[in-house]
């Protein structure tokens, strides 16, 4: 697992760099080493200081776009790059990360999904937030995991999240596993579970596996 324990905050919201402040707070390791305001803060910081994890606002002044991802890829080629953005056009992410981004967050996702973008840019993966995953396709992903499939032939009517999450059952995933692989916390990933049994009238994990299996699902 990679070390990412100097980072730098780069939004010009001060409200925003104080909440991911809070959040890198409660994870043992991390130090917020700089701040950053504007494109040529990013720069500067970078210049003076040995870090791992710069956390990316693309709407700050003097971001000009996917080329300053470009850039900072090219002078500091060991740094990771996270983008926390309001952006969520498709071709935004597609662009983030073909110019070089290790991740790509929205500033509509919550806190869970960006610690399990910090973990996966710990393991050395791109993480690409829930929202927008389907702009780029599937992602590397932890050894083991299967890529969700959200069109699932099922008589019942099943949201995408419980389409998502019958698609992982036949893996004999935990829920804690499928909570990981969705970038959401673990008591979410069991009340959609639930949920799932409950629409399907199902009452173990043994039935909710033969179910996804008769649908054709792969196990493994």
């Amino acid at each position: 697992m990679l070390g990412l324990s100097k980072v730098i905050l780069a939004d010009d919201h001060a409200l925003v760099r104080e909440g991911l402040k809070l959040l890198l707070s409660v994870v043992e390791g991390f130090t917020v080493v700089g701040e950053a305001a504007d494109g040529d803060a990013v720069e500067r910081l970078l210049k003076e200081v040995a870090v791992e994890l710069l956390v990316l606002d693309l709407g700050m002044p003097g971001v000009n776009g996917f080329q300053f991802i470009k850039n900072i890829r090219t002078a500091w080629p060991n740094v990771k790059i996270l983008v926390v953005t309001a952006n969520l056009e498709p071709r935004s992410v597609r662009a983030a990360i073909d110019a070089g981004a290790d991740g790509y967050l929205t500033k509509s996702g919550d806190a869970t999904e960006f610690m399990a973008a910090i973990t996966a840019l710990q393991r050395g993966e791109v993480y690409v937030a829930e929202d927008v995953r389907f702009a780029v396709g599937q992602q590397r992903k932890p050894d083991g995991f299967p890529e969700p499939k959200p069109t699932i032939a099922s008589p019942v009517d099943l949201t995408r999240r419980e389409r998502q999450m019958l698609a992982l059952i036949p893996h004999g995933v935990t829920t804690r596993d499928i909570a990981e692989r969705l970038g959401i916390s673990p008591l979410t990933a069991r009340k959609h579970r639930e949920n799932l049994m409950r629409k399907l009238d199902l009452h173990s994990g043994a039935e909710l596996t033969a179910y996804a299996i008769r649908l054709g699902l792969p196990a493994g």
